[in-house]
């Protein structure tokens, strides 16, 4: 072998054999089948092969839902719209009977807010200033001066830059307390 070198492309001079071509599929053409088309819904793997004209004839007259019910139909399709995953309603699992309790959760900083737990009609109308405050300030209705100035002074001490090092997310909570404090203070000295 020593010497010898084999070749796998054709050396020049000699023609390069012709490339095998299947048929169309077509009954009675005589055309290359360059085009495939699945043979049915059962089987997608499984191909005709058209040439150009045949293959645009072939999907013109296709149905995937030939001989189908419409139940079926939009079994198949709602199936399709969820890439062929199970699905559940949002908030829940239903296949592991895990709910989330919107009263559980604390959401400190009205990150959720009543938009994603209020009921549909509670969410038509924006919370007021006060609310947000409210729920800033981890209070709820009816409050008085001195519960506000308490809850201030613990927040403030909780979340102070420079109780926390100096981070940037501390003193944006501050400043969101401080404000939330100012609002409420006007609403209860009008």
């Amino acid at each position: 072998m020593h010497g010898h070198s084999r070749k796998f492309w054709p050396s020049p001079g000699r023609a390069e054999p012709a490339a095998q071509t299947r048929s169309c599929d077509h009954p009675g053409c005589a055309e290359a089948g360059e085009f495939r088309a699945p043979k049915s819904r059962e089987t997608l793997q499984d191909y005709y092969w058209f040439c150009l004209n045949h293959v645009r004839a072939y999907n013109a007259a296709w149905d995937y839902y030939a001989g189908m019910q419409p139940d079926e139909i939009e079994q198949v399709v709602r199936y399709d719209t969820t890439w062929q995953r199970p699905t559940w309603p949002l908030g829940r699992r239903t296949s592991s009977g895990y709910r989330i309790d919107p009263e559980q959760i604390r959401d400190s900083f009205g990150l959720f807010g009543d938009t994603v737990w209020g009921r549909p009609s509670e969410r038509a109308v924006p919370p007021t200033p006060e609310e947000k405050a409210m729920r800033v300030m981890e209070l709820k209705a009816p409050i008085t001066v001195e519960t506000l100035k308490t809850r201030y002074r613990e927040l403030c001490k909780l979340h102070h830059p420079d109780a926390n090092g100096g981070d940037k997310g501390a003193e944006e909570r501050f400043k969101r307390i401080g404000q939330a404090y100012k609002t409420l203070m006007e609403s209860l000295n009008p």
